[in-house]
């Protein structure tokens, strides 16, 4: 028998998420009439930490059945809280296109791509009506594949008699999902953070988005865990699972590290204009101290960190580097964005402004979290779990 465990969020903490919400609502309400194209690209850069991180932890959902893992049974439902706001984070990447001529040097195609034939054939492809298109139906599509797992997930819970059978569905959409997200987080990738410089490529970039992508989400699910840990899943993860999740930071992180260094070296070695001008701009100046800060932070640090087995399993040592990692993989997102536009750091807005993003994500997590049992209490892996341990 697994038990119906409800999660209730405190008062103070929903509270909490919700000042920092009015913060940063305060703060981008101040700045769009100061500093507006500042503003804009904030948004564009915690719009797409906020959809990414979402949407990760559907990825984390997707490939767990993708590969028949066992482990995680007894956790699914915080992924499934997490990505629980991807319908948000669609609103608000879609707001962006009231500000898309701040943001996007593409919206003004005679300015940039007529005294640049190296890069006029993105003219096509770059055309507004196109881009935002694309945005729609991938938005809608990563929508549409939370809502079907989140739904499956749910009416497992109050039909136990079909239980193998929703199972097998989910386990069926999961590759699905897997194949569709691999294009359209490709696409997303380049027409957010990518054609803000139109004259850089990377044809390895979408892979590194994709690492950033997935570390931060595992990191935020690992945090959830621990936490929920000493509470009501006290009896439900054990060292062992904390392990995994340990070594998922530790592997991601390194596998991040991996393509952060071979694209840099491989654009050094190159030295091709189109490709080096955005590392220029990067390992200069005042951002040069940002740019080697992202590499410690992201991998030197947890690397070091996590190589012990006690380390992976510890919850304190856990909490430290998943919110060392959610903080790092943002300042890896803002080097990306803010050097295409800003010749020095600026933080007095942006930091206010990804408060009140993380704060409308703690809210949308805790809020679907204590919308269903904490534990899929027909799951048939976790089902088969329990049974073991009564025999043993």
């Amino acid at each position: 028998m697994i038990d119906n465990i409800q999660f209730v969020p405190s008062s103070r903490s929903r509270n909490v998420a919700l000042a920092l919400v009015a913060l940063g609502a305060a703060v981008t309400a101040y700045g769009l009439f100061t500093d507006s194209k500042r503003v804009w690209l904030s948004l564009l850069l915690n719009g797409f930490y906020f959809t990414s991180l979402a949407l990760s932890a559907m990825f984390f959902l997707g490939t767990q059945r993708l590969t028949g893992a066992r482990w995680s049974a007894s956790l699914r439902r915080v992924p499934e809280a997490f990505m629980s706001a991807l319908p948000v984070a669609t609103v608000l990447m879609l707001l962006l296109y009231i500000g898309r001529h701040q943001i996007f040097p593409w919206t003004d195609p005679a300015k940039v791509f007529a005294n640049a034939r190296s890069i006029a054939g993105k003219v096509q492809y770059l055309r507004e009506p196109f881009v935002f298109s694309r945005l729609v139906i991938i938005l809608l599509l990563w929508v549409l594949f939370a809502w079907l797992f989140r739904k499956l997930s749910l009416k497992q819970d109050k039909n136990p008699g079909q239980n193998m059978k929703i199972h097998e569905r989910l386990n069926r959409l999961a590759p699905i999902f897997v194949l569709v997200f691999a294009l359209t987080f490709t696409l997303f990738s380049y027409d957010c953070i990518i054609s803000l410089e139109p004259e850089w490529s990377s044809t390895m970039f979408a892979v590194y988005t994709f690492a950033g992508m997935f570390v931060q989400g595992i990191a935020a699910i690992t945090l959830a865990v621990v936490f929920l840990r000493e509470g009501s899943l006290r009896a439900w993860v054990t060292d062992h699972q904390l392990h995994d999740l340990g070594k998922l930071l530790f592997a991601f992180s390194t596998f991040w590290a991996y393509i952060w260094t071979a694209q840099y070296l491989l654009i050094w070695y190159g030295n091709i204009p189109e490709e080096v001008t955005h590392y220029v701009k990067r390992t200069n100046g005042p951002w040069l101290p940002l740019f080697a800060i992202n590499f410690i932070v992201n991998w030197v640090i947890p690397f070091a960190v996590l190589l012990s087995v006690k380390a992976k399993c510890t919850p304190r040592v856990l909490k430290s580097i998943c919110v060392l990692l959610l903080c790092g993989h943002w300042l890896d997102l803002y080097m990306h964005i803010m050097p295409s536009q800003w010749d020095a750091p600026k933080v007095l807005l942006e930091i206010p402004i990804a408060a009140g993003y993380a704060g409308l994500l703690y809210f949308i997590f805790v809020r679907s979290l204590a919308k269903a049992p904490l534990l899929p209490v027909h799951d048939p892996i976790l089902l088969a779990e329990v049974q073991v341990q009564h025999v043993h």
